[in-house]
């Protein structure tokens, strides 16, 4: 007879992953600080393979409108560039031969309004994942009953269940209004 925890469990893995990857996603969205991971999606050409910008360069942060990138390598100057350039980031980057400066500009009300739109169709995505994790482990518990557990027994686990969607879905809600409240706050 299945036990209740075989499908408890890897429901609760799967929306602790859901917020997890939230949390990423959230963070690499420009809020009008300088944060290093705002580059940690950006690969720069490193030898014919790609790879972070962090794996090839010291990222500072001196001030909150400023992030610096000093290359260890000076052949790495031009290829840094070119892909904060061509990334999705918005910023253009100033060299000065020893160090790249990324000023962070203020943002305006209509970019505002539009991160805060990125950032809840995030946590929509990441709503549906826990959905789904409650669904497979509530189609998991009705397969069991089928296999000899009592329904008394699946319903509480139904209940726990639920109990777990709830929890995650207020973590989510959490996480979002913490980012729009960093985005709008100017």
């Amino acid at each position: 007879m299945p036990e209740v925890s075989e499908y408890l469990l890897p429901a609760e893995e799967k929306m602790e992953m859901a917020v997890i990857y939230l949390d990423e996603s959230l963070a690499r969205i420009r809020a009008g600080k300088a944060n290093p991971k705002l580059l940690e999606a950006i690969r720069v050409d490193y030898y014919g393979s790609a790879a972070p910008i962090s794996n090839v360069a010291n990222i500072a942060v001196p001030d909150a409108r400023t992030i610096t990138i000093t290359p260890w390598e000076k052949s790495m100057f031009k290829e840094i560039e070119k892909a904060i350039i061509n990334s999705e980031l918005g910023i253009t980057p100033e060299n000065n031969g020893e160090v790249i400066r990324l000023s962070i500009p203020p943002l305006t009300e209509d970019r505002r309004k539009q991160l805060v739109k990125q950032s809840k169709a995030e946590a929509e995505n990441a709503k549906v994942s826990v959905r789904n994790a409650r669904r497979d482990a509530i189609e998991g518990l009705k397969k069991a009953v089928k296999q000899g557990m009592s329904e008394d027994i699946e319903k509480d686990a139904e209940g726990q269940v639920q109990k777990l969607h709830d929890k995650y879905l207020k973590k989510i809600d959490d996480l979002f209004a913490a980012k729009e409240k960093e985005i709008l706050t100017v």
